[in-house]
């Protein structure tokens, strides 16, 4: 004969671990994303500039970007998510910066890159 748990001390202890580790693994990979997509922006305005203070802006780069990242990593990778990862990166081009303002906000809910700069949110998985 099995032995009901009941909702008390002993379950609410549990979910409330298991509650605050979700939670807590929710923060870091949205940490790990966000660098990620601050590093793929300066990565596209570095390869724009090739050295010059000013970008020649080429459509083309963020297309042919694109095409190969969905071939490699699937749905979310279109045109439009790659100028907002610049976009992103250009409204924080230094991460430090970007650690102030995310440590600044660490009391809220995790930030969005439309947040920060008014474009829609880079999450493609």
């Amino acid at each position: 004969m099995k032995k009901e748990i009941k909702k008390g001390d002993f379950y609410s202890d549990i979910k409330a671990i298991l509650s605050n580790a979700r939670s807590r693994a929710f923060r870091a990979v949205n940490s790990v994303m966000v660098d990620a997509y601050w590093n793929v922006g300066r990565r596209i305005v570095e390869e724009e500039q090739k050295g010059r203070k000013k970008a020649h802006y080429g459509q083309k780069l963020l297309e042919n970007l694109s095409e190969k990242l969905t071939m490699d990593f699937g749905k979310g990778f279109d045109p439009s998510n790659s100028w907002n990862m610049r976009k992103f990166y250009l409204t924080f081009p230094t991460l430090d910066a970007l650690r102030r303002e995310l440590s600044r906000r660490a009391g809220l809910a995790p930030p969005s890159i439309k947040e920060f700069c008014g474009v829609k949110p880079v999450l493609p998985f």
